[in-house]
């Protein structure tokens, strides 16, 4: 079972998956760029990028997540296991914790996920138990990625849901904005030590 799709970075002149390729006699093609449905995911995406930024500022490493349902916000979190001394404090879970106390509900189908980072397997499997309906995420994570790039526990044989996931929305700022700060962890140690 294939569950999840891709898309092309933020300054890519591809299409989105559900519009038609470009043929020869097309004069001018719509870019990715001005679908409403990419524009969308793009303002979305944009709060879960600030929400990481808060993060990195407060030590954390910088992930960021917003669940909306509709078009409304009901969640957000981000990376919080130092500040909370809790090993499950990633972003995701924590907007899956608050999603789930706005809506009375553990169901979340209607919902879909923004996060900068690629989910890691525990991630994975809570948006997988959660019954999220969409996940947009940025950058692939090619350590821990379990969505599609080291693992897909969506489409694994033990998962009983598999939602709709779009990747690369804003990989470039997602994927920059954590190799800065690791970049200035590294040199605020090398210089520490």
């Amino acid at each position: 079972m294939i569950c999840t799709r891709s898309i092309a970075p933020e300054n890519s002149t591809h299409f989105w998956p559900n519009m038609p390729e470009p043929t020869p006699d097309t004069r001018h093609p719509t870019p990715i760029s001005n679908n409403p449905i990419y524009r969308n995911h793009v303002r979305w995406m944009q709060q879960a990028i600030d929400l990481a930024e808060a993060a990195g500022l407060a030590g954390e490493v910088p992930v960021g997540a917003v669940i909306v349902c509709g078009d409304e916000l009901i969640a957000e979190g981000e990376n919080r296991r130092e500040r909370d001394c809790d090993p499950t404090a990633h972003a995701e879970i924590v907007a899956l914790r608050s999603a789930g106390a706005a809506l009375h509900s553990w169901h979340l189908e209607s919902c879909t996920m923004y996060v900068t980072l690629e989910p890691c397997p525990m991630c994975a499997g809570a948006i997988v138990a959660a019954r999220l309906g969409a996940i947009v995420y940025g950058a692939d994570d090619p350590k821990t990625g379990s969505i599609r790039t080291v693992a897909n526990i969506p489409a694994s044989a033990c998962s009983n849901h598999c939602p709709i996931v779009w990747a690369g929305i804003l990989e470039a700022t997602c994927r920059d904005q954590l190799q800065q700060w690791f970049s200035q962890r590294r040199r605020g140690d090398a210089i520490a030590h």
